[in-house]
């Protein structure tokens, strides 16, 4: 019972900790009426909660697999409790600037779930469930939409005491149904890190999930008082729109975990860090409203789907370090919301547009967009190379004047030449001397006449040991057709002859 009420259960989790992760940006507008913050404090009063959210989710998915998520979820929502209060009685900068560095808790709970909820589902169903669980970024258009209309009637600081009710009721819901019998993972954690740091897989997903995720975070908490600021919406009609962004971007996540389950996910990351490119550089021409929508849902549309991709990838690549590497890349993210805001405020300050912002936004998600490229074909290649060296069959490649440049390791068990040994050397060491010179002159004929030859061979192993080899020759072209390699498969078929005999 308890393991299949994990994933709502969960996901709402998530949907309750980024309400209160967003909640002073969401009221922000609403705040500033009562309580003095200058222009140029507003971008930090906004990112301040990203800090606290986006460092712990570092360990907070590393003991999410020593724990269980149940006792990580518990703590997380008691300690909420605290900074929700305070800052419903806040009366100052410095208030909020306490108080929203500790409401990033809410935010860092993020990394609990990626980590805990795959254990419960097989592999091929990881991008879908961990992107159901990233719809919780639900939360934050909650939060983005209700809480203005709350603090209408009723004040925001009674909206902002609301949220205490709402995280009472999730201690409950977890201390009730959170799965006590969760499958623990006790690694040390600088073990982990040992295991990963060195892995450029890691820092590229890293930065993909810092675009990705970190743009849905700083549009969230940038666009209710931007949308105010530069084009005189009313705070609700800034609400529902920031929403609408939200809405979209999540709807998103758990379609683009569906789809990376089914296609190739870096070709999903291509067309995300493409549309990417172009949506910045329309933003950052400073359109009109209706150009900037355009711009800011296309943005919202791949954040999402990049966000379910992303860590579909994760376990992909890193199996036993996923906590740590979740939290890592999750971490990242949250960062990604952090500087954002404040840039674009400093830009502003100095330049008195957000152009230049936005055009970065474009540079860095195109430099994305080619190393997801580099990815792509560096996987093949991997991929090609792991056939090549766990095949039984020795393979030498040459280039065109005969010289060899590559051996796999069952070419050293076959012929007992180490690699080293035969590299920039003809093929013609491993001739027994059996074969009259027009066998080999048969043999090239063919090549150049049908691009390979195939048939037996006697040679010799480095013990001067002969033996027969079913050997496969062939002519490796390029794009013109011209030959720029020679590839040779063979295998050792001297027992079977034997069995024959």
């Amino acid at each position: 019972m308890f393991r299949k009420i994990q994933l709502p259960l969960q996901t709402l989790n998530l949907v309750v900790g980024f309400m209160v992760w967003v909640l002073i940006s969401s009221l922000l507008p609403f705040i500033k009426e009562d309580i003095a913050i200058q222009d140029g404090q507003l971008a930090l009063v906004t990112a301040v909660p990203v800090i606290l959210g986006s460092i712990l989710r570092i360990p907070l998915g590393f003991y999410a697999n020593q724990f269980g998520a149940r006792k990580i979820f518990l703590i997380s929502f008691i300690l909420l409790l605290f900074p929700v209060y305070y800052i419903s009685i806040a009366d100052s900068l410095a208030d909020l600037l306490i108080g929203g560095l500790f409401l990033g808790i809410g935010g860092a709970v993020f990394s609990v779930g990626v980590t805990s909820l795959p254990k419960y589902y097989p592999k091929e169903r990881h991008g879908f469930i961990n992107g159901i669980y990233g719809a919780g970024n639900l939360g934050t258009a909650i939060s983005a939409f209700a809480a203005p209309v709350v603090a209408t009637k009723f004040g925001w600081s009674t909206t902002v005491q609301l949220y205490l009710v709402i995280l009472a009721v999730f201690i409950a819901g977890n201390f009730l149904l959170g799965d006590k019998r969760e499958l623990r993972v006790k690694t040390p954690l600088l073990e982990q890190i040992k295991g990963v740091y060195k892995n450029e897989k890691l820092w590229l997903l890293s930065l993909f999930y810092f675009i990705t995720f970190g743009s849905f975070v700083a549009f969230t908490i940038y666009l209710p008082n931007f949308l105010v600021a530069n084009f005189g919406l009313d705070k609700v009609d800034a609400g529902i729109r920031t929403a609408g962004f939200i809405v979209l971007a999540t709807l998103m996540r758990p379609i683009g975990g569906w789809l990376a389950d089914r296609f190739h996910s870096l070709i999903l990351l291509m067309f995300v860090f493409g549309v990417y490119t172009i949506s910045a550089m329309i933003l950052s021409f400073a359109p009109s409203i209706s150009w900037y929508t355009f711009g800011c849902l296309s943005i919202a549309l791949c954040a999402g789907m990049g966000n379910g991709v992303i860590f579909k990838l994760v376990p992909m690549y890193f199996q036993k370090q996923a906590g740590i590497v979740n939290g890592i890349v999750s971490a990242m993210g949250g960062l990604g919301g952090f500087f954002p805001p404040l840039i674009l405020s400093l830009l502003f300050n100095i330049t008195g547009h957000y152009a230049i912002g936005f055009m970065a936004l474009s540079e860095v998600a195109l430099a994305s967009l080619i190393l997801v490229v580099w990815m792509y074909f560096q996987g093949k290649m991997e991929l090609a190379k792991e056939v090549i060296d766990h095949t039984i069959e020795g393979i030498l490649i040459t280039d065109t004047s005969g010289k060899i440049i590559s051996v796999n390791p069952a070419f050293t068990s076959i012929t007992g030449y180490q690699e080293n040994e035969v590299i920039g050397k003809n093929p013609s060491i491993l001739k027994s001397g059996k074969q009259p010179q027009t066998f080999y002159k048969d043999l090239w004929k063919s090549i150049e006449k049908n691009g390979f030859w195939q048939g037996e061979i006697l040679n010799s192993r480095k013990d001067g040991q002969q033996y027969l080899q079913w050997l496969t020759i062939s002519a490796i072209k390029n794009n013109a057709g011209d030959v720029v390699q020679y590839a040779g498969m063979f295998s050792d078929i001297s027992s079977h002859k034997m069995k024959k005999s």
